[in-house]
């Protein structure tokens, strides 16, 4: 645990002593600040230079936009939490070699964009006026809490024929939980904290489910889906990669690793092939790989 988050943990329980609502704002300001950005790692940065960059202006900020390739088929990539779009250079490459536009962007307070503070809503906007802008996507990508943002906004918004969540959550609910216990959350404390969370985002838990929850509301019929996580990721358990797997049986294929983590699927090569499979030919092409029973699994 960094020194950063150890003293926040400690105010918040200080606070709690006095009061939880405070103690639950205290929280919530720390939930919706992503921290210091990632910098362009040396092997990301060609990629990154290669990108066609842009900027559109959302809230008040500017939101770094990008593009390679100039396939007629559009892939989305959406980076996590705390990362950015040059993190998913190793899908970049791989998409555009495929013969497909590559489109993406630093959400507010990531990357090169603007802004300190960011929340799902943030992705959504940017991701429907880049889905009007390039008429579409055939495939969503996403990262961790891209991840999310994925799942929703192929069932809401921007359709695609194929989704790809890499070591990503089922709903908000699963950050929250996560958030809840890195920081020691009472009871009282966690209740009044996830109570305005759902009000910043001008949702109740009711509407955050129909929503968000892509396991209470799965994508459409006509979408198929591609989920990877590690065991033994510990920023974000495997738990609701089941669930989503689960959820959408017949269409989904699943991938489990051990030993990478959080953020080295992203360069796996299993989980490469996986990804560029569906998005190219769908869940018949990730059987066809040649990857373990194990690692590779269907739901029907």
């Amino acid at each position: 645990m960094s020194a950063s988050v150890t003293a926040l943990r400690r105010s918040i329980r200080i606070s709690a002593a006095l009061s939880p609502t405070i103690a639950a704002r205290l929280a919530l300001s720390a939930f919706f600040r992503p921290g210091p950005k990632m910098a362009v790692h040396e092997r990301d940065s060609a990629t990154d230079l290669a990108g066609h960059r842009e900027f559109l202006r959302l809230r008040g900020h500017d939101v770094a936009t990008y593009r390679w390739g100039a396939g007629e088929r559009t892939v989305l990539l959406l980076h996590g939490w705390q990362g950015r779009a040059s993190q998913l250079a190793p899908l970049v490459r791989e998409l555009v070699a495929s013969g497909y536009r590559v489109v993406s962007f630093d959400a507010p307070a990531h990357g090169a964009s603007d802004g300190r503070r960011a929340d799902i809503t943030d992705w959504l906007d940017v991701t429907s006026r880049l889905s009007h802008r390039y008429g579409g996507f055939d495939a969503i990508v996403g990262h961790c809490f891209g991840g999310l943002a994925a799942l929703a906004a192929a069932r809401d918004d921007a359709e695609a024929r194929s989704v790809a969540v890499i070591a990503a959550a089922a709903s908000p609910a699963a950050f929250l939980h996560e958030f809840s216990a890195m920081f020691g959350l009472d009871d009282s404390t966690r209740t009044e904290f996830e109570r305005l969370f759902y009000a910043r985002l001008g949702e109740t838990p009711a509407t955050a489910i129909a929503h968000y929850d892509a396991v209470a509301r799965p994508l459409p019929n006509t979408t198929e889906l591609l989920v990877a996580h590690d065991r033994e990721d510990r920023r974000m358990p495997d738990a609701d990669a089941l669930r989503l797997h689960e959820a959408h049986r017949g269409r989904s294929r699943l991938i489990r690793t051990t030993g990478l983590g959080h953020t080295r699927l992203i360069s796996d090569d299993a989980v490469l092939d996986a990804v560029i499979a569906i998005v190219t030919g769908g869940v018949d092409a990730v059987d066809a790989l040649d990857a373990e029973p194990a690692q590779i699994g269907s739901a029907r």
